[in-house]
């Protein structure tokens, strides 16, 4: 029997009891599904979006079928392996594992109850292949090959089931059920804990034209407000609307810059009323006029849990708006609330229903947006459930286990179409958790509860690449770390500059934390520009203006964000691909594709080592001399010095009127004597 099937623009196989489905799903991007339940189910959720219309060349023979659309070739072998090359070169991209005896088999579906299966699917290992992407994570690598990296959410990990392969491939494991990813050097392997279904998408080209077509199949960013793109000032926590306006205000009389202000947890009456505690904040309306007229945003925290006694629990429960359990006692995690002498067991209200998704946002419309708030910070929306048993968590959608990486997706929907029904253009919602396709509703995600230390600052390079890799470009994290960090310290204080210098960097600019000495477990100490000595404010000053100055430059990487794809923060690799020694720099990161952005990174650090990418001329930002790139240099570093540098003859956009910087210029060494520096135009700069 044949086991074939040509339907208009698709290529089915069948055999043992498996029907696979091969179709055309964007430019050079092919959708794959397969299934042991009889045909292909079109109605499950997911990040995809219908693709625009594109042709596939199929070819059906006796022992193999080909489908070609673009430069990706999908073929499929009479016993159904499928293999994709890269139809421009030839080259083989990605092939599953063939079964040897006992193996199971590439594709495998393992009976979990009713219909669903535990489901992997296996890819053969290619020699010196590296993974990028999958999210946010804090293992501190770059390149993920060797990793196994969880498919769930948590606290600091932000799942994202897509990578980038260097062989010239994107990936998305198009499944939201809870699972794994083993990068192994003897294969790759997806795992789906229990889903109805196997679906993937793989695309190929350059590292720019997969984030493109990534861009167009899980949906594109909208574009940055440039009031996003300046300093935003938080701390755990501003326990009033009265010490809240006075920061804003000694910003102001310091005439710093400053963007956004916001108002952290426990601002509440009870969790799930999604309203301010009127005790403390007595007139938010007028808070945020006086705000407005400071040039200031005022962005408020919304949790997505329901205290039981909230004056809402009653309605949200008999409608079926909360998540539920399979067994036991129906609450999801203890903590505090306002009010409540002890922990409170809450819930979590459930946006995979859309009756829950449309209640959140009336609620907070009428505490919040009616005051004229319109910037959110979307917390604990992995949801942080503990114990983290999903298979114990039934959503509308399905069981946990099946359905828990859509939590954050479908919860940022839920804000970006309740001010899209205002009316509303600008929507940022910063987030704890993300997963394909959330870059769509406006989410910026931030690195969650970190340590305040050296260690965890260079995490976050990485973890900052890999998301942006991931299709997230908007991206921050808690400048000075979350957990911990005396502003008195010497040791914190130097840690602060530094993170601040890579802050000015990241896609979004935010200082947070919960500082020593704490005001009790849900308040922190002084966490503002000047909170951490004169030495440490006189810098961070300037950093301030610096990334005032680079605000027109930024807008125009996160209008390209928009446009293509391409995140605003990468690294060296996505603009040098043809430097082979672009692909071992880790600590390194191009901030658009004209700036090199080179952090200290080490405590006490008096030297940076840094590599300039092969074909580019680069011109030191402070000092303005040009430098031949493939090289390597050793720079000398104070607390004042951060190393930038620019492709050389690129054109800035650059705000001309704010204050002169003061930053110290670096002190190059000297170059091979066979090279010498040459004075670069300033004016290019």
């Amino acid at each position: 029997m044949q086991p074939f099937t040509h339907q208009p623009n698709a290529l089915i196989w069948r055999g043992g009891h498996e029907t696979v489905r091969i179709e055309p799903w964007g430019a050079d991007s092919l959708r794959v599904r397969a299934t042991h339940a009889g045909e292909i189910r079109e109605d499950l959720p997911g990040a995809l979006l219908a693709p625009a219309p594109v042709e596939a060349e199929i070819t059906v023979g006796a022992e193999i079928a080909t489908l070609r659309v673009g430069r990706l070739r999908a073929d499929v072998t009479a016993d159904g392996q499928i293999s994709f090359t890269d139809a421009s070169t030839g080259a083989l991209l990605l092939a599953e594992q063939t079964p040897r005896f006992i193996r199971p088999p590439a594709r495998w579906f393992k009976p979990v109850s009713s219909d669903l299966y535990h489901i992997s699917a296996e890819f053969q290992p290619a020699e010196g292949e590296r993974f990028y992407g999958l999210g946010q994570h804090q293992h501190g690598l770059l390149d993920q090959k060797g990793c196994v990296v969880d498919l769930w959410h948590r606290n600091t990990e932000v799942s994202i089931p897509f990578l980038v392969s260097s062989r010239g491939y994107g990936f998305l494991w198009h499944n939201p059920a809870v699972g794994r990813v083993e990068l192994g050097r003897n294969g790759t392997r997806w795992v789906a804990e229990a889903s109805r279904q196997m679906d993937y998408w793989v695309t190929a080209g350059s590292y720019a034209e997969i984030m493109a077509h990534y861009a167009d199949a899980a949906g594109h960013a909208p574009v940055l407000p440039a009031w996003a793109a300046g300093f935003w000032q938080c701390k755990l926590r501003y326990r009033t609307q009265v010490e809240l306006l006075e920061v804003a205000r000694e910003y102001h009389r310091r005439g710093l810059p400053l963007d956004v202000i916001v108002a952290d947890f426990f601002h509440w009456t009870r969790m799930g009323e999604w309203r301010f505690d009127p005790a403390a904040w007595p007139d938010p309306a007028a808070m945020v006029a006086e705000l407005k007229a400071l040039g200031v945003k005022l962005m408020v925290s919304i949790w997505p849990t329901v205290n039981p006694a909230a004056e809402t629990y009653a309605e949200m429960e008999r409608r079926g708006l909360l998540v539920r359990v399979e067994r036991g006692q129906p609450f999801h995690m203890l903590f505090a609330d306002v009010g409540a002498s002890g922990p409170v067991p809450l819930r979590f209200y459930d946006p995979t229903h859309p009756e829950a998704r449309r209640f959140i946002w009336e609620r907070v419309r009428e505490g919040y947006y009616r005051h004229g708030i319109k910037v959110w910070w979307l917390d604990a929306c992995e949801p942080e459930v503990y114990p983290p048993d999903h298979e114990n968590l039934r959503y509308h959608l399905g069981n946990g286990l099946e359905v828990a990486g859509l939590y954050p997706l479908l919860h940022q929907q839920a804000f970006w179409e309740g001010m899209k029904t205002e009316g509303e253009t600008d929507v940022v919602t910063l987030c704890r958790s993300a997963w394909a396709g959330s870059q769509r509703y406006g989410a910026a995600v931030w690195s969650g509860d970190i340590l305040s230390t050296f260690e965890a600052l260079r995490a976050q390079v990485a973890a900052g690449l890999n998301i942006g890799l991931s299709g997230i470009p908007w991206w921050t994290t808690d400048i000075g770390g979350f957990h911990g960090g005396d502003p008195a310290d010497p040791a914190f204080r130097e840690l602060i500059v530094r993170w601040f210098q890579y802050g000015v960097f990241c896609p979004l600019f935010r200082l947070h934390g919960f500082r020593l000495p704490a005001q009790g477990w849900d308040a922190g100490g002084p966490n503002e520009a000047w909170s951490f000595g004169d030495e440490a404010y006189a810098i961070i000053r300037e950093l301030l203006f610096l990334r005032e100055r680079l605000k027109p430059y930024i807008g125009r990487q996160m209008a390209a964000a928009t446009e293509t794809g391409a995140p605003p923060m990468r690294p060296l690799f996505f603009d040098f691909p043809d430097d082979p020694a672009c692909y071992e720099v880790e600590d390194q990161f191009m901030f658009g594709p004209d700036i090199l952005v080179a952090p200290v990174l080490q405590q006490g650090a008096t030297g940076r080592s840094v590599y300039l990418p092969a074909g580019a001329e680069w011109t030191d930002f402070w000092t303005r001399q040009v430098v031949p790139g493939g090289r390597r240099l050793e720079i000398p570093v104070d607390l004042t010095t951060l190393p930038l540098w620019v492709r050389a003859g690129a054109t800035l956009p650059l705000a001309s009127d704010e204050p002169h910087l003061e930053m110290k210029p670096l002190d190059l060494p000297a170059t091979e004597p066979d090279v010498p520096h040459k004075e670069g135009d300033p004016s290019s700069i």
